[in-house]
């Protein structure tokens, strides 16, 4: 392509506000570029553009020219930490403005021209907002930093209106340098342009008593990648006030009432466990995604953008209203996020390479902290509402197009979505007292259980039918507490499922699962197992494909799982369920030969370990703690080492159920917009219950149209769901590139940018060094995780370990020292050589460890230097310091013994055998008895020395004379040795003695 040829615009001088600054007239002007008072008078904009530098402190030396592109930056990997980091830092990077005198603005001929909506102009990725004394300006970028988008926000606005522009044209980078010059010369009497922060989002806008905020992220990570679609976490925020500078629209009596509410919005930890993604709709599963998207292929019509503004998984939902209404384009600048967990692993089945996914919504409606929100509301949301997807797919394609290209149409992706949530019934728990478990009472007793219906018409809607109920409260207590909910329960389910359809009935299973974990004779695991593979069964999985050679699948129901806190039993059977549905989704994959995969094997481990802190995180959330109880616990393994982690959780979650959670909920309340500053109307603070700010107001009830009592559902949610067949535009949409149905290429693979492997997140992801596998598998240089599904039977290792190249282990002469005090003599003799049972006979891998552990008496531990070497003292601690938990584990799993324990054990139990008083054995006891050995080592003087005084003998006589009544204490007794514990404590003394207890 040739240059362009750059037509120049005009340009003329205005005075305003006693300085000048240019007016610019370009030849396409925007509906911002043109907009200003009756003198014509108006503000131009102009963008800072972001180098592409790993280092936040590296700026562009020289202005950017428009052609040819401008190419990026050289990354540059860190030397010291290879693997630390992803492949963009963590903080948004600034980028210098061109300091080249401001010329008139003038768009190229040549150069690109587009409109939002157009075709090719992708979601800003960065941005970087700009300050003058009177406004902010936010400037966005796309992920390649070649295309720019503008916004004003007015910031001597009244303080109750949100005044923003938005600028609908796109910019090239030296196009946007220049109309940011203009705006810094045209405000240097007020202190000019300035850079306030670079950013990687927006969230929204919210406002308290006075102007409004505008809340930023200013720190994410990379934690998955969906479809070449990456996935955030949020690790910081800023919340900027829109007001101007150095002045403030706040009365003064209004104050501390604002500073109030952001101290209150600060007990929101935005920081953790909030996640979003600039292209991939996470607030919706992958199959609801997939479905809309091919939807619109076969009505030959583009894909509507989500209305996230009603989803019950967009926690910042209050904060777009604002957005809303002020923007034509609310979500190519606002990101929605969601509340809950994300976490991906990569790992090798038979040699072919999955990646499995784990992601959980939690729900925005009824949302709150563990004793204050229970059960459910009018509108039938209930408290601790947590979708959980788990995604099983193979890493052959990134995109979720097929080869062709057939879009939408990848059929190695898999699903499987479940849900929990308290029990849909008006039940409350009073934790105004001491006691960690208070009292559970039903509020309302409704005969046709309308909050219920409403909870399941909804669950309908969004997973289909039919709804498998598995109810984990006790049923069998000494005093009534969680069994009233289970019986309560089930009358509502019998209720309910009188007017469903055959087919289409709520499947309901309750089972006491606390019980079954105290039993000795019952398999907690295995019963979970039989339930989970009716409910697989029933529901189905998600599985896409191309309908030609890979036949699709739909999830139709849904998995519901409920206990009383639907944290510790809820987390372990979702585990399982989830583990039943994974050999379901590898089987469908071609992977594995049959869908049962047992629990010793190390696929199973890390989704185990993925499971349990998807649990940690839900149970933090919700209860204040981690897991008390864990899969660990009902599965009986590990119990000596998990009681202390399971009292310290239980203490935690009390410590901040009693005295924290009013304080996270009165955060939950502002920030969800449950609670909305009027004046006249109480503090949020000043509230003795938010029950009114999450229920229906009871005067409004008779206004309601009242459902049909009978047919509570519709029937519409009922049928169905199924994946539609096209996979070609058709219509509107033929010809189009594929970059216009999903743009993952340059977000994914990102052209013409430089990194390394070890900061790339598909790259980290494979490996498993945060599992507890074989050293051999986190590493990759033995057998991987895919050559075993079965469980691994105990071999000998193939070869001798190479040593550790750190390390050089001296060899011990004949004779060793150990610290210049005594010879050992190192021989084989001192190992064990005594028979053990048959049951503890080792397989030879233990034999193996056992002969080591046994040598690193003498030698030390593996892999250190020995602490027993020729003619040298003891090494420093730091030598002694290696024998930690690591060989403490060793050595309790492969026990051992040296020849003098062994001789102090067979005394041991050689010793009642001779004692003369035992006649257990036929065999006449043998005289040389301990009691005879120690009467003959004793000399005759010191027999003759044993004899009593008079006073031993007055003293034995005194303590046997015993009254009639020996619990009568009289005067005469008082002289007596026997009471002088009670002398003392007639004259106020303690009978005890103290000490002091240092602090």
């Amino acid at each position: 392509m040739s240059n362009p040829v750059p037509a120049q615009g005009a340009q003329q001088q205005t005075s305003v506000n006693n300085y000048d600054f240019p007016i610019i007239t370009p030849l396409k002007p925007s509906r911002l570029e043109i907009e200003g008072d009756q003198a014509g008078t108006k503000d131009a904009y102009v963008f800072e553009q972001c180098s592409e530098s790993n280092d936040p402190a590296a700026l562009c030396a020289s202005p950017p020219t428009l052609n040819p592109p401008p190419a990026p930056t050289r990354y540059e990997p860190e030397l010291d930490a290879p693997d630390s980091g992803d492949e963009e830092p963590a903080t948004a990077t600034c980028f210098e403005r061109s300091t080249s005198p401001a010329t008139a603005f003038q768009r190229n001929k040549g150069a690109e021209y587009h409109k939002v909506g157009e075709e090719g102009v992708a979601k800003m990725h960065r941005f970087s907002v700009y300050e003058t004394a009177s406004k902010f300006y936010l400037v966005g970028a796309d992920v390649l930093d070649r295309k720019f988008r503008i916004l004003k926000i007015d910031r001597t606005a009244d303080s109750k209106d949100l005044s923003v522009a938005e600028d609908e044209i796109v910019y090239t980078r030296k196009e946007m340098n220049q109309l940011l010059n203009a705006v810094d010369d045209g405000n240097k009497a007020s202190g000019g342009l300035t850079l306030r922060c670079s950013v990687w989002g927006l969230l929204g806008f919210i406002r308290f008593t006075g102007a409004y905020y505008m809340l930023v992220i200013t720190k994410r990570s990379q934690v998955a990648v969906i479809g070449g679609h990456y996935i955030y976490q949020i690790d910081g925020t800023e919340l900027i006030s829109l007001t101007a500078l150095n002045a403030s629209r706040l009365k003064a009596e209004r104050l501390p009432e604002e500073a109030r509410f952001v101290s209150t919005l600060s007990n929101l930890d935005l920081s953790r466990s909030f996640y979003f993604s600039y292209s991939y709709d996470i607030t919706r599963s992958l199959q609801l995604n997939l479905i809309q998207a091919r939807a619109a292929l076969d009505q030959g019509t583009p894909r509507k953008s989500p209305d996230y503004h009603t989803g019950m998984f967009v926690w910042n939902q209050h904060l777009l209203g604002p957005a809303s209404n002020a923007l034509r384009n609310t979500y190519d600048w606002c990101l929605p996020v969601i509340h809950g967990f994300v976490e991906q692993t990569n790992v090798s089945v038979h040699a072919r390479l999955i990646s499995i996914t784990v992601i959980a919504r939690r729900s925005r409606c009824f949302a709150g902290a563990r004793f204050l929100k229970r059960g459910t509301n009018d509108s039938g949301f209930v408290a601790n509402d947590v979708e959980t997807e788990q995604i099983v797919s193979e890493a052959m394609t990134t995109s979720f197009h097929a080869p062709g290209p057939q879009l939408f149409g990848n059929p190695t992706l898999t699903s499987y979505v479940q849900h929990r949530g308290s029990i849909p019934l008006h039940w409350t728990q009073d934790n105004s007292g001491v006691s960690p478990k208070p009292d559970i009472e039903l509020n309302l007793v409704d005969p046709f259980f309308s909050a219920a219906a409403l909870h399941f018409d909804n669950l309908f809607e969004r997973y289909g039918a039919p709804i498998h109920i598995l109810n984990l409260v006790k049923s069998r207590e000494r005093t009534p507490r969680e069994s009233i909910l289970l019986n309560e329960y089930t009358n509502a389910v019998t209720y309910l499922n009188q007017s469903l359809p055959e087919g289409k009935k709520i499947v309901y299973k309750a089972w006491d699962m606390s019980r079954a974990s105290k039993s000795r004779d019952q398999d907690v695991i295995g019963t979970l197992e039989t339930i989970a593979k009716g409910i697989v069964s029933g529901t189905g999985f998600f599985r896409n494909g191309n309908g030609l050679h890979w036949a699709s699948r739909t999830q139709n129901g849904v998995a519901r799982t409920n206990c009383i806190d639907c944290l510790d039993r809820t987390n372990a059977a979702q585990f399982v369920i989830g583990k039943c549905a994974l050999g379901h989704q590898l089987l469908a994959l071609g992977i594995i030969p049959e869908e049962m995969i047992e629990f010793d094997t190390d696929l199973v481990t890390v989704l185990s370990h993925m499971y349990h802190a998807h649990g940690d995180m839900i149970a933090v959330q919700y209860g204040g703690s981690q897991l008390v109880n864990t899969v660990a616990t009902y599965r009986k393994v590990n119990q000596w080492s998990s009681h202390s982690r399971d009292m310290v959780e239980s203490f935690k979650r009390y410590y901040n159920n009693s005295f924290l959670d009013r304080q996270r909920q009165e955060a939950y309340n502002l920030f969800l917009g449950n609670y909305i500053y009027n004046q006249g109307q109480p503090m949020l603070w000043d509230l003795a219950t938010d029950y009114y700010l999450h229920h229906a107001d009871p005067r409004a009830w008779s206004r309601r149209t009242r459902k049909n009592y009978i047919q509570w559902y519709n029937r519409a949610y009922l049928q169905e769901r199924h994946m539609p067949h096209e996979l070609y535009p058709v219509g509107a949409l033929a010809g189009r590139s594929l970059a216009f149905f999903d743009d993952y290429w340059s977000e994914y693979y990102r052209p013409n940018s430089l990194s390394t492997f070890m900061k790339l997140l598909s790259y980290k992801a494979n490996s498993l060094r945060k599992y507890p596998l074989r050293k051999e598998i986190q590493d990759g240089t033995a057998e991987t995780i895919a050559s075993q599904i079965r469980p691994r039977p105990f071999q000998a290792p193939q070869g001798k370990e190479a040593p550790k190249k750190e390390v050089t282990l001296a060899q011990p002469s004949a004779t060793a020292t150990l610290g210049g005090v005594r010879d050992l003599p190192l021989n084989d003799e001192l190992l064990l050589k005594v028979p053990l049972p048959e049951r503890f006979h080792f397989p030879p891998l233990q034999q193996r460890q056992r002969a080591e552990a046994s040598e690193a008496i003498i030698n030390g531990p593996p892999g250190s230097t020995t602490l027993l070497t020729p003619e040298k003292g003891p090494k420093d601690k730091s030598a002694v310091t290696q024998w930690t938990l690591n060989q403490f584990v060793a050595n309790s799993l492969n026990p051992f013994v040296i020849e003098s324990e062994a001789d102090e054990y067979l005394r041991y139990i050689n010793h009642p055998s001779n004692l003369l008083l035992v006649t257990s054995s036929e065999d006449s006891p043998n005289p040389k008895s301990d009691l005879q050995d120690y009467i003959r080592s004793n000399s005759p003087d010191t027999i003759t020395q044993m004899q009593s005084t008079e006073d031993d003998i007055a003293d034995f006589i005194e303590f046997m004379n015993v009254g009639e009544d020996p619990l009568t204490v009289t005067e005469a007794d008082t002289s007596k040795k026997r009471y002088k514990a009670y002398r003392q404590w007639l004259k106020g003394k303690s009978l005890f003695k103290q000490q002091r207890v240092d602090a």
